[in-house]
């Protein structure tokens, strides 16, 4: 099989918009697009044709473009069913085990809510490679805006049942933040230490930290390695509050 490409767009002040691309099919979509306008150029700039916006989650930061680009392109909007009140530009609902595609690559609706209620990933098994929205970040995962610490809890226990070489494309450069705590949570961890070296030199050259990957989570997130929902509630709480 072919593999994917996956053109990461920055937008806003720290987000990330994923544009995915079949050279097999010459079908595209992109994930969780905050605006519209840099996803149309990085799509004419490569003469393709966008065929669906997959949204993770409701948040305008996600979704903000959703309604320029249907009208642009025709495009179909996939969304978290769970949530499809609060994307009004959605086609089709989707959650827990339903299967979307582009080419051949198939994905795997999986809910993990507590960022939001109905957040969703999706997942590409064959692929190795996973968009997880604002659940999971590099060493960090999302706020509990409309959910539960044993959601969360029970969504990292998921994630870091996935193989290690697994690809995970979160929405957000948090990374040298999120670090900063893990380094103050484990300070004896020395993969934590060695991983904001890298993380810092890539920060200092304008370079982003993402995708990163389930074993570089298993090693180096606090959250991801929260024993149980307590731990993580209290990591979550104390990141929230964290000032480094």
């Amino acid at each position: 099989m072919t593999p994917l490409q996956i053109v990461r767009i920055p937008a806003l002040s720290d987000n990330y918009i994923w544009l995915v691309h079949d050279s097999v099919s010459a079908e595209t979509i992109v994930v969780d697009p905050a605006q519209a306008d840099p996803v149309l150029a990085a799509l004419a700039e490569r003469g393709w044709t966008l065929r669906a916006i997959w949204n993770t989650h409701w948040h305008p930061d996600h979704t903000g473009g959703n309604a320029a680009l249907k009208a642009a392109t025709g495009c179909t909007v996939i969304a978290p069913a769970a949530e499809a009140a609060k994307i009004p530009t959605a086609d089709r609902p989707v959650g827990e085990g339903d299967t979307v595609a582009i080419g051949s690559h198939h994905a795997t609706v999986l809910d993990v809510p507590a960022h939001t209620a109905g957040h969703i990933a999706y997942h590409f098994a064959e692929d190795a490679t996973i968009f997880v929205g604002d659940t999971l970040f590099a060493m960090g995962c999302g706020r509990l805006f409309e959910g539960t610490a044993e959601q969360m809890f029970a969504n990292m226990q998921r994630l870091a049942a996935l193989p290690d070489e697994t690809q995970v494309y979160c929405a957000h450069e948090y990374t040298l933040s999120n670090g900063r705590y893990a380094l103050v949570t484990e300070p004896d961890n020395a993969a934590i230490r060695d991983r904001m070296e890298a993380v810092a030199r890539l920060r200092a050259a304008g370079e982003a930290t993402v995708p990163t990957t389930i074993g570089a989570e298993r090693a180096t997130n606090p959250f991801l390695r929260a024993a149980d929902a307590r731990m993580l509630a209290e990591r979550r709480a104390a990141k929230d509050s964290f000032a480094g």
